[in-house]
């Protein structure tokens, strides 16, 4: 059929219906979403916003160790970072003391500005060593030997000291802070000769 003007008729209705048929036949069913399958997905994140939540917690805890971790190693480093100079000028501390202890009243007074210098000089490195909290250990005579602190070098019987107990002290030990930098040298007593 034509209309007036020479062009083709259409019918509409027909058409629309045509294309209602066709979108039928072609059309997948849109499924409706199953209630389970949202359950299922919202435990899912909400698993998955646990396992993060324990990751990040972990992640600055170990973070947080690093930095403790990195505070005492720079402390550590401060404090102990002379040990090995330090365990080196007791030999030199000990040459003093043994100068001294060992010069006649004669000696003395024959170089008393040489004395007097080596005198200045142990007091000075004695304060130095306090400066960088390195303590002398001076065990007493009759003290209990203490393994941690204290170096055997003889065990011998000596009266009046009891067994186990300190009996001469030959060099003094010296602690950097808490740590030993080296044992008190000291004779033990075996007990009394009897």
């Amino acid at each position: 059929m034509a209309d007036t003007n020479g062009k083709p008729k259409i019918d509409l209705d027909e058409e629309m219906k045509d294309l209602e048929r066709f979108l039928d036949e072609e059309a997948e069913p849109i499924a409706e979403p199953e209630e389970e399958t949202d359950d299922d997905a919202v435990v899912a994140l909400q698993a998955e916003n646990e396992d993060l939540k324990d990751r990040l917690m972990r992640a600055m805890a170990e973070a947080e160790n690093q930095r403790k971790r990195g505070e005492r190693d720079r402390r550590d480093a401060e404090i102990y970072g002379g040990r090995k100079l330090g365990r080196d000028l007791l030999t030199v501390y000990d040459n003093m003391k043994r100068a001294l202890e060992h010069a006649t009243d004669e000696q003395r007074e024959a170089n008393k500005g040489l004395f007097e210098g080596i005198e200045l000089t142990q007091r000075e490195l004695i304060s130095v060593f306090a400066k960088h909290q390195i303590v002398p250990i001076v065990p007493e005579i009759g003290a209990k030997f203490n393994p941690e602190i204290h170096e055997a070098m003889y065990e011998a019987p000596v009266p009046g000291v009891d067994k186990g107990c300190v009996a001469q002290v030959m060099n003094e030990g010296f602690m950097i802070a808490e740590k030993l930098l080296r044992p008190a040298q000291v004779g033990v007593s075996s007990g009394s000769p009897t």
